[in-house]
């Protein structure tokens, strides 16, 4: 059985880092891709202890031109084997703090691009390397869910998670005719920079809950926005 290749946005820090460890753990081969490859210490870390194995590409995903240079790059390193059997696109951001008539369009149109459009636009880009019956995956938010909003909070961030329910939906019926299994996940409140130290679940439970979700993903089923344990949330 040859090694499974994943790709993981937004690398550097948080749950993107904690998804580069278990797939090395699990024997996969790694692209991490995140902004400022230079100043990832503890990615470029892991590269040394894992050579051949972990490749550390710069990628802004909400920029054309990076995006570009991104797919030309990896041409490059996957030169012997141009498949991508999961893709994890977990780079976002977050614009806290907002009140209501002080929201800013910069906040929108960032959230918007990183947190919706780049990830969905870089799917597209990498469609013909995705390999047949593999797995795309959408680090989304409960923050989107409409269903469940009863507070005026974070509407840079709720607005472009929603977005990105229904480009991720949209991705699902395009690749589902290869058997191509899509997952929108929530990963809990988590104990990152994003979350801080206060969070109630561990990026290491949130990510290892997370990838049983990917893997159980079924390219035959209807699409559901699920936690990291499994638990569906209404869109």
């Amino acid at each position: 059985m040859s090694t499974r290749i994943a790709l993981v946005t937004g690398a550097n820090r948080g749950l993107g880092l904690e998804f580069v460890r278990r797939l090395l753990a699990r024997g996969d081969r790694v692209l991490a891709a995140c902004r400022h490859p230079g100043k990832a210490g503890d990615l470029n870390l892991l590269a040394g202890r894992h050579p051949g194995r972990l490749h550390v590409l710069p990628l802004d995903v909400a920029d054309e031109t990076s995006r570009s240079a991104f797919i030309g790059e990896l041409a490059l390193v996957l030169d012997d084997d141009p498949r991508i059997d999961l893709l994890v696109n977990n780079a976002g951001v977050l614009h806290s703090g907002e009140r209501w008539g002080q929201v800013r369009e910069t906040a929108l149109d960032d959230s918007f691009q990183t947190n919706a459009i780049g990830p969905f636009l870089l799917t597209q880009s990498l469609a013909s390397r995705i390999a047949d019956h593999g797995r795309v995956a959408f680090l989304s938010s409960v923050m989107g869910s409409i269903g469940t909003r009863r507070e005026f909070r974070s509407p840079s961030y709720c607005a472009s998670k929603a977005a990105l329910d229904m480009l991720a939906m949209q991705v699902a019926h395009a690749l589902a005719p290869r058997g191509i299994a899509v997952a929108v996940l929530h990963p809990g409140w988590a104990q990152t920079d994003m979350g801080g130290a206060g969070a109630d679940v561990t990026a290491a439970d949130s990510v290892a809950g997370l990838l049983r979700q990917i893997d159980a993903a079924d390219a035959s089923l209807p699409l559901q926005l699920r936690d990291w344990r499994g638990e569906t949330i209404a869109w």
